[in-house]
């Protein structure tokens, strides 16, 4: 199956997942948590996002993103990659901790978006790691309560706005909210092409954003087909035998040539790996 494309745009709202390499938990102790919310922190200063909701799992984690600018994919990027490295230098491991590209399902902010908060925060009860949504630490659910201070980088505000003008009011109407979803359907249930949720005509204005999204990606493509040199041009003796000319090369035949990993590796003489790891390196640079 084709992975979804990704549609981002200005105050775009997402339901963002994760999960942990192989079914591996991501945070082994609490330590890891609030390095994860650190990184988090400096994610949401840097990109200007809004977080609604949150919740860490031991190997996956749900956030509820605002992005007043389109940018989803490159604060993703800084989140999980960040998280990986301080992971890896604090338990002497190496390697992934996630597992692969991160889910992203785009949510309408009228329709189920407030359900979709309540469904968030009440993981660790559906998952038994807790009892009462008040003693779990590592949610959105007691700063939006009112049992403790927020932090700075969550916004409260849109959700306590459904339950009235005075915060401890708000804040009491939103926790009988909360309980009185326990057992409820997950609004997920209702996720249409994979990636929206919504109102049917929020789901067929965003399907017609994803067509015209598709119809650019491959005039673009075909245009870099038009104009593209013949991979052997691009790979002459010279350039496979020094690998910072090769590298470049490969970078080149894949961004702004179109080619496919497979026949750059045929025609660099090069396992498809090597193609593939230089190709990502560049993207994480970029």
């Amino acid at each position: 199956m084709a992975r979804p494309i990704r549609l981002e745009f200005p105050g775009a709202i997402y339901h963002v997942t994760t999960r942990g390499n192989g079914g591996e938990d991501i945070f082994i102790d609490d330590q890891d948590r609030l390095q994860f919310l650190q990184v988090l922190e400096e994610v949401v200063s840097r990109a200007g996002w809004i977080i609604h909701a949150y919740v860490l799992m031991d190997n996956h984690y749900h956030l509820l993103i605002e992005t007043p600018t389109a940018n989803l994919s490159r604060g993703m990027r800084q989140l999980n990659g960040v998280y990986t490295q301080r992971f890896n230098s604090r338990h002497g491991s190496a390697g992934r901790v996630f597992q692969g590209r991160f889910k992203a399902i785009l949510v309408e902010r009228d329709g189920l978006l407030l359900q979709l908060c309540r469904y968030l925060v009440l993981n660790p009860v559906r998952l038994k790691a807790v009892k009462n949504i008040s003693r779990y630490r590592w949610s959105s659910y007691r700063a939006t309560a009112g049992e403790v201070q927020p932090p700075a980088w969550l916004g409260t505000q849109w959700i306590l706005g459904h339950f009235g003008r005075s915060s401890s009011v708000a804040q009491c109407k939103y926790a009988e909210f909360v309980a009185a979803g326990t057992g409820l359907i997950s609004p997920l249930s209702q996720v249409k092409s994979q990636v929206l949720l919504g109102s049917a005509a929020f789901v067929k204005k965003m399907k017609q954003r994803l067509l015209t999204k598709m119809d650019l990606k491959k005039s673009v493509r075909d245009k870099k087909q038009l104009r593209r040199p013949n991979l052997n041009s691009l790979f002459p003796l010279k350039v496979r035998k020094e690998k910072s000319l090769r590298n470049e090369a490969i970078k080149r035949a894949y961004q702004d040539y179109g080619y496919t990993m497979a026949a750059i590796a045929d025609a660099a003489q090069i396992h498809f790996s090597t193609v593939s790891k230089v190709i990502k390196l560049g993207e994480q640079a970029a």
